[in-house]
Order: C-alpha cells, then structure tokens, then sequence
C-alpha cells in the first residue's frame, strides 16, 4: 500500500509537468555561456586589440564594416544558443517521456520572448541614435526580465539568473566602460554557472 506522502509527492510533479515547463537542459545553458564568452572574445579583440584595423586611439563602433561583422558575431552566437537550446530539451523531453511543445512550454517562450524581442528592437533604436555604450546595458536588462517572467513556467533557478543579468545590466548601465565585461559576464559567466547548477541537480 502506497503512504500518503508519496501519493501526494506524485500529484504535485504532475501537477508541475503540465504546468511548467520541466525540460530545459542545463547542458544548453553551459553551451550558450561559452558560445556567448567566445564571441564576447572576438568583439574585444575587434574594438579593443592594439593594432587591429579597426582600432584606433579611441575605439569608434560607428564604422559600418564593425557594426556588421559584431552583429554577424551576435546573431550566430543567438542561433547557435536557440539551437543548442532546442535540440537538448528536445532530447530531454524525449527521456522523460513528456511533450517538448505543451501549453507549459508555449507559456515559458511567451514570458521570456517578449521582453527579449522588445529589447532587441530597442537595441536596434540605439544603434539607429549611435548610443552604442548602452547596447550591453539593453540586452542585458530585457534578458534578466524575460528570465524573471518566465521563471513563473519552468524551473525556479532561472529566476535567480534573471536578477544576475538585471544587476550586471544596471552596472553596465552606470559604468558603460564596462558593459562589454558585464555582457560576458551575463551571457557567458553566469549561463555556465547556472547550466552547471541545473545539470547537476536535473540532467543527470
């Protein structure tokens, strides 16, 4: 005869699966850190670098030849991140015998896409004012706020992770000399941190 407990044990991991979206991968997160920090890497080297082309006593991200390639770098780095994301939880789904397309995942992409897009759109603006000091700022904070959001549809950890881009993009904000640090930090440090963190205590 079952004991209670574990009757309701059973109930309220039901109750999550079809509530929240349980499948993310930890692996996915690791991945994207070090896809973001590797192409963080390259912007440094192009902006910064003494004796680079594109460099000269003061960097000027205004040049169209460098706006290109960085957004080259960023666009590849988010779609090897969605990817990586997609195919992992897809994999993931399919051990734990769940759908990886459910009400609970369309809520999760909902919460965190929103605030992303719109962030993304506003970076777009900022470029469009030459106001690239707070570009790391932007994306940063819209990211942490679609975390946030969408911590409410899947696991709690990624809510924690939120506040951590949030704060790095305030600074960012404050100190925009640092917002090329902040964003490696964000996307590249704290993504494996917290990949690791969820792998861990989920994956394996």
């Amino acid at each position: 005869m079952r004991k209670p407990e574990q009757e309701l044990a059973d109930i309220k991991s039901m109750m999550e699966r079809s509530t929240r979206f349980l499948s993310l991968s930890g692996l996915a997160g690791i991945l994207a850190g070090i896809y973001a920090f590797v192409g963080a890497g390259i912007a440094w080297y192009w902006i910064y670098l003494p004796g680079n082309e594109y460099v000269s006593a003061t960097p000027v991200i205004s040049s169209a030849d460098l706006q290109v390639n960085l957004l080259a770098v960023a666009f590849i780095v988010l779609v090897l991140a969605i990817g990586t994301a997609y195919l992992l939880s897809q994999s993931k789904s399919k051990r734990q015998s769940q759908k990886l397309w459910s009400p609970a995942s369309r809520r999760f992409l909902l919460g965190l896409f929103v605030p992303v897009v719109a962030g993304g759109l506003f970076s777009f603006a900022l470029i469009q004012e030459e106001a690239y000091q707070l570009i790391a700022s932007a994306t940063l904070i819209f990211y942490g706020l679609g975390l946030i959001n969408a911590a409410n549809f899947t696991l709690g950890e990624i809510k924690n992770l939120g506040f951590g881009q949030l704060i790095l993009g305030i600074i960012a904000a404050i100190f925009p000399e640092f917002g090329l640090v902040c964003w490696a930090l964000g996307f590249g440090v704290l993504h494996v941190i917290y990949g690791s963190m969820m792998y861990y205590k989920y994956d394996r």
